[in-house]
């Protein structure tokens, strides 16, 4: 191909996968399959390969996050992002209109109504068209330099489409959110808890916590999403006169817009639209906590002014969150697989949110002493972002002043090991045990090695787990392997057929793929993506324990963070003994998921599969590792892009979703010729 034929071909692939992206992440109506996106994606990355100059910050390939930043640095905002004047009060809303209209005197006012999200607010800007600086809100004039962590983010278009009315604007400035959904926000703190890390407390933290961080390919991997509400500095020969028509330009540059919006020309009809929109907000896939109510017209916006931190012709109406009040018995600490200490309310029963909630998380000691919060205390609680119950304050009207101001302990509750302060990811500070050997570490281990996610040891539980190691039976994972039935039938509640199953399951691990193997030693950010993508790259666990902090940073998806904390972690005398131990219990140390030779075009390429049932030969791992071998994928849920239902003996409701869908069913048998290389 001829560097002309490159560069046609380039500007062709980079149109079709922009348009593909706006119909997927913007429109939410795909218009292709996720394995031909995926072939018009190889091809594009295959073409800047070999034209490296044709690689540009804004073609699809960049979404993927590039090198590790050493810090984020200051940018000025072209024009300030003000704060707006929240209330809780219809009343005030009221007040609001009144005092407007004294301001613009018998002037027709007009209003858009539209959700707040609860996520965190950014300003992007473009020039020519190109999407060139993003940045934190900051204190309203400058903020962080976020630029590479927003370019993973789909829905933020890296390339503006020509719009409607008017050109492109020379220079342009977008404003709006950045959130996490909830089925994200859910997914990820799940996987910080299998990897031992502190949870988000909402989505709004989570969404944060990622935008800060320094690795923007880490960035990459967490379900952003963004939508636009407004502009700053537009530099053009259009420029929107109200905010209708603004929403509408912005549509059409490709940005994805509020999930509903309202027009109200009176005060009753914002307040109708408030309530509507208190309605159905539960429904939506994001966090709101409240409505925006904003004049529409721009010229009147001109004459209303600002004050010196908001506007005055926009308020945000927040909508109280379900909130109940309650006794606080007693501070608990809970104690993680790494020895963090976790501070926990032990309440007095409450209904909220349509759930009994006894106790609630305080997160760490910061975050208590901040509140005020003692033992004692009347204190509100609400579950935050509806999923966690959370203390959100203390009811000082209630204190009575026989309160006690819980001390953080300086030994650790569960082995009485000295306590450590320590700095941790996302800049949070925790207490931790400082003793390996710790009873409540050892369990915690124990519990993730045996987990589904990890080398889904049956029975092997929290309950089994303590058991084990009050008996003094096991002290870390490689003594699993030397338990006997009598062992673990003479424990407490444990019956003899009880004990078997476990013991089948344990015997059943040895041959768990290395993916499993490195999840399950929980070494610190290193969660199940990062551990198939080691297992598709290294042959071997010695291979990983062999490769230096440059071999380990340049693999796929590990960053200098996750590269030094596997490095570390094989550095440890401990850490190579256990090593050889699970060794000479005879645990699989080899690679079932790498690639085989031609597998990047083989015929499971792109093809996405799901299984169910019990098949006759194969286990169901083992069929995963054969199909993400040959390039294929796994999935855990049929959907229209399902290509394959991989059945077995007993298949449940997947089997008649696939059938209701149309996805092409086949057996083992049939895999295994289409799996033949």
């Amino acid at each position: 191909m001829t560097p002309q034929e490159a560069t046609k071909r380039h500007i062709a692939l980079t149109e079709q996968l922009r348009s593909h992206d706006y119909a997927y992440y913007v429109l939410a109506q795909p218009t292709i399959s996720d394995q031909e996106y995926d072939r018009l994606y190889r091809e594009l990355s295959d073409l800047e390969l070999q034209f490296p100059e044709l690689c540009t910050p804004d073609s699809p390939t960049q979404r993927v996050g590039g090198a590790p930043l050493k810090q984020f640095h200051p940018v000025q905002h072209l024009r300030p992002m003000m704060s707006l004047d929240n209330t809780y009060s219809q009343a005030e809303v009221r007040e609001f209109v009144a005092r407007v209209q004294r301001l613009l005197p018998g002037a027709q006012l007009e209003w858009v109504v539209e959700p707040k999200v609860d996520g965190v607010a950014i300003n992007l800007r473009y020039q020519k068209g190109k999407f060139t600086t993003g940045a934190t809100r900051g204190d309203g004039t400058t903020g962080d330099d976020i630029t590479v962590n927003l370019r993973t983010i789909r829905s933020i278009p890296l390339t503006l489409r020509p719009p409607k009315v008017g050109d492109i604007p020379e220079t342009f400035e977008a404003r709006g959110e950045v959130y996490l959904t909830k089925a994200g926000f859910e997914k990820i703190n799940a996987e910080r808890s299998r990897a031992g890390e502190d949870l988000f407390a909402n989505p709004r933290n989570a969404a944060a916590g990622s935008l800060k961080q320094l690795d923007p390919r880490i960035v990459a991997k967490r379900p952003l999403d963004f939508v636009v509400y407004g502009v700053g500095v537009v530099e053009g020969n259009y420029r929107p006169q109200t905010q209708v028509e603004m929403l509408d330009w912005l549509r059409s540059l490709g940005f994805k817009m509020p999930e509903r919006t309202w027009f109200c020309t009176s005060v009753e009809e914002l307040l109708i639209a408030i309530d509507e929109l208190d309605t159905i907000r539960k429904k939506f896939n994001y966090e709101t906590d409240g409505a925006v109510i904003k004049l529409n017209s721009f010229a009147q916006r001109e004459q209303v002014g600002v004050t010196s931190k908001a506007p005055r012709w926009a308020m945000a109406y927040k909508y109280a969150a379900e909130q109940a009040e309650t006794k606080l018995k007693a501070i608990t600490i809970q104690v993680g697989r790494t020895g963090a200490l976790t501070p926990v309310a032990e309440l007095e029963p409450v209904l909220l949110a349509g759930t009994v909630v006894k106790r609630a998380t305080l997160h760490n000691e910061d975050e208590l002493r901040r509140k005020d919060i003692r033992v004692g205390d009347t204190v509100t609680i609400e579950k935050a972002g509806e999923i966690i119950p959370a203390v959100i304050g203390v009811v000082l009207t209630k204190r009575m002043g026989t309160e006690t101001v819980f001390l953080f302990p300086k030994t650790c509750p569960e082995c009485g090991a000295p306590v450590s302060r320590t700095s941790r990811e996302e800049e949070a500070v925790v207490w931790r045990c400082t003793n390996f050997d710790c009873p409540a570490q050892i369990s915690g281990r124990l519990e993730h090695w045996c987990a589904r996610g990890a080398m889904d040891i049956e029975g092997g539980g929290e309950v089994l787990v303590r058991q084990l190691v009050q008996a003094g039976l096991v002290k870390d994972v490689a003594d699993l392997y030397k338990l006997t039935l009598s062992q673990v039938a003479g424990l407490e509640r444990m019956g003899e057929k009880s004990a078997q199953n476990f013991l089948a399951g344990v015997e059943s691990s040895k041959t768990r793929d290395l993916w499993r193997l490195i999840f399950g030693l929980g070494i610190l950010h290193v969660g199940v993506g990062v551990a198939k993508k080691l297992g598709r790259q290294f042959a071997s666990l010695d291979e990983i324990q062999k490769a230096s902090l440059d071999e380990l940073t340049r693999a796929e998806d590990v960053g200098e963070v996750i590269a030094q904390s596997l490095y570390d972690w094989f550095q440890q005398a401990r850490n190579h003994e256990l090593i050889e131990r699970l060794r000479a219990s005879g645990l699989n140390f080899q690679s079932h998921s790498r690639p085989a030779p031609g597998a990047e075009t083989g015929q499971l390429t792109g093809k996405t599969f799901v299984l169910t049932g019990t098949l006759p030969t194969l286990k169901r791992e083992e069929a995963a590792a054969k199909i993400e071998a040959m390039g294929g994928k796994v999935s855990g849920s049929v959907s229209k892009k399902t290509d394959y239902l991989l059945a077995g003996e007993d298949a449940g409701s997947k089997l008649e979703k696939a059938r209701a869908l149309g996805v092409k069913i086949i057996d083992e048998a049939e895999f295994l010729k289409m799996s033949q290389t």
